[in-house]
């Protein structure tokens, strides 16, 4: 699946200070990202505040992104979570024209054993109408996808890869050692996305990307000497983005940026007055 190659920008979801969806905000952020060279979209992920959007809001968002995107670049959207039913019930329920993936954070909270994890993503990947892509982040999930699991599922044909935030580089150095050639190992620390990429990896799905979609295109398409300096200009920035959680650090960022508001839905707050200080003096020109 080389269209999901590269970057990818795991978009924030604006909202107005009242929190309703902000639609301007949400183009404004599309057109920037994409002009500035990302390879793709990833829609309401953990980033894009998907666990205190309702339903409808979701399908609200899905639907302008497409809208706003104008087949510019593919489209990946999160449709996951801890009960494989009600993730098969989402995916009846969502609208796939105009969307090429789906990225599905491995169940989270009820800690399943490595066998239940493959009962749920086949479940996941049997039924879902476009290519599936394991989201495994071990720090939110309390679970993590052994990469034994990883290599068992990427047997599937309707599983291309899997965005690895372990953190554990064993780890991926085992898929990428017995992954099959076009099974998608990448990043999901945008930091790593050089070490991952030169053992195999496919890219980063970024939260960075939101603010700064060019020095991402360097990072993963650039010279050796541009991938290295993309990533030493994000040194200080990437520290701060998660100091208070996230989006609330990128989401800082965009405002001093001119590209989004900053708010954020409870139970996260916006940026303190101290961490928004630290990130507008480390804004990058």
């Amino acid at each position: 699946m080389t269209k999901f190659k590269g970057t990818g920008v795991a978009l924030v979801t604006p909202f107005h200070e009242d929190h309703s969806l902000d639609f301007e905000g949400l183009k404004k952020l599309i057109d920037h990202t994409v002009t500035g060279g990302v390879d793709y979209l990833v829609v309401m992920g953990t980033t894009g505040e998907s666990p205190v959007l309702s339903a409808e809001e979701k399908k609200q968002i899905l639907a302008k992104c497409v809208d706003y995107n104008q087949q510019r670049v593919p489209i990946m959207v999160g449709v996951g979570g801890n009960s494989t039913q009600a993730v098969l019930d989402q995916l009846d329920q969502t609208d796939f024209n105009g969307v090429d993936g789906i990225l599905s954070v491995s169940p989270y909270y009820n800690k399943p054993t490595q066998a239940g994890i493959v009962a749920h993503y086949t479940q996941i990947a049997d039924a879902a109408p476009v290519p599936v892509m394991l989201y495994n982040i071990p720090g939110r999930t309390m679970s993590n996808i052994e990469a034994k699991t990883t290599l068992q599922l990427a047997s599937h044909p309707n599983i291309i890869g899997v965005k690895e935030a372990s953190g554990n580089w064993e780890q991926c150095l085992t898929i990428a050692a017995h992954k099959p050639d076009d099974f998608l190992l990448v990043s999901g620390d945008d930091l790593m996305t050089i070490a991952l990429n030169a053992i195999g990896g496919s890219g980063i799905i970024s939260v960075l990307a939101n603010a700064y979609p060019g020095r991402f295109k360097k990072l993963c398409h650039g010279t050796s000497k541009e991938q290295q300096q993309a990533a030493f200009d994000l040194i200080q920035l990437n520290s701060l983005m998660y100091l208070e959680g996230n989006p609330v650090g990128v989401k800082n960022l965009l405002k001093h940026l001119g590209i989004c508001g900053d708010q954020v839905r409870l139970p996260m707050l916006q940026a303190s007055e101290e961490l928004d200080r630290k990130i507008k003096a480390a804004l990058l020109l």
